[in-house]
């Protein structure tokens, strides 16, 4: 009877595992970048987030799986998903980083990440793609890049100031608001965020300018509501505050997170509370 229930107990659990694998199809597939949202709740993965061109030029927002917990590996990774031609990549996205690019050295002090490459073409594209990928990373704040023993000729310290798709708006430039919108790209039925640095002429606080981009663009999907409203807001210690009325409700989770993702790109906070008419509604943590 105990080696029946023991046999039956092994069957089951080698269904369970097999249903598991089963259930995650991108894993499978080697030639799909393993990208997901959720993949982080459905298995013990953990994700680094990447900057891929889409088909108009724009770096767009890819979540790509961590495989290993060391901060050196993770940068070589990245810089693989970066490559042209990389058959990983995402059907409508692609690579900026030139082929058999090779990391000759890498060293981590103090937030600084100075990379060393074979070869690197210094593009605003290459920069900043390169750049926010790697930044995005924990513990890394700053960048270095190096070819070959050289610093580049036009970038010496890059951080996130340099901006990420930007757009320039301004007609004076005195007075210009810095503010970075997070919209969506659809691409083929799959949709990724997309961070747009605009520069302008408008002095109110940036919660409302991303409300009001978000709400009114025409070129990026951004699925607010234009009836969705900002009632009030308030940065209270490391949470931001919004309060919207009962537009709010109705919106869906992406829409939650572009407004999020805006707001950790402009204030330095780790957590956004959403409130409805002053009632706690949903929140989301810093990456």
């Amino acid at each position: 009877m105990q080696l029946l229930l023991k046999k039956l107990f092994v069957i089951t659990l080698t269904m369970l595992v097999v249903l598991t694998i089963c259930t995650i199809p991108t894993i499978n597939n080697p030639n799909v970048l393993r990208t997901s949202f959720e993949l982080e709740d459905i298995t013990s993965f953990k994700t680094n987030s990447i900057y891929l061109l889409n088909e108009n030029n724009l770096l767009v927002k890819v979540d790509i799986v961590n495989e290993n917990n060391n901060l050196s590996e993770q940068v070589k990774s990245i810089i693989n998903n970066l490559i042209i031609n990389n058959q990983d990549i995402p059907k409508g996205l692609k690579g900026y980083l030139e082929q058999n690019t090779k990391v000759l050295n890498i060293n981590i002090n103090n937030g600084l990440l100075t990379l060393e490459l074979n070869k690197f073409n210094e593009n605003n594209i290459s920069v900043t793609g390169l750049s926010y990928s790697l930044l995005e990373l924990k513990g890394i704040n700053k960048l270095k890049i190096m070819v070959n023993g050289k610093n580049l000729r036009n970038y010496n310290i890059i951080d996130k100031s340099i901006g990420i798709n930007n757009e320039y708006l301004f007609h004076d430039r005195n007075g210009i608001n810095k503010v970075v919108v997070y919209y969506l790209d659809n691409i083929y039925d799959t949709y990724y965020f997309v961070p747009v640095t605009k520069y302008l002429n408008d002095k109110r606080e940036k919660i409302e300018i991303i409300v009001d981009e978000l709400k009114n663009n025409q070129e990026l999907i951004s699925m607010v509501d234009s009836n969705l409203k900002l009632l009030n807001y308030q940065e209270e210690g490391n949470v931001l505050f919004l309060n919207f009325n009962n537009e709010l409700v109705n919106s869906n989770e992406t829409v939650i997170n572009a407004i999020a993702y805006s707001s950790f790109a402009n204030y330095d906070v780790n957590m956004v509370m959403f409130e409805v008419n002053n009632k706690k509604f949903d929140y989301r943590k810093r990456d």
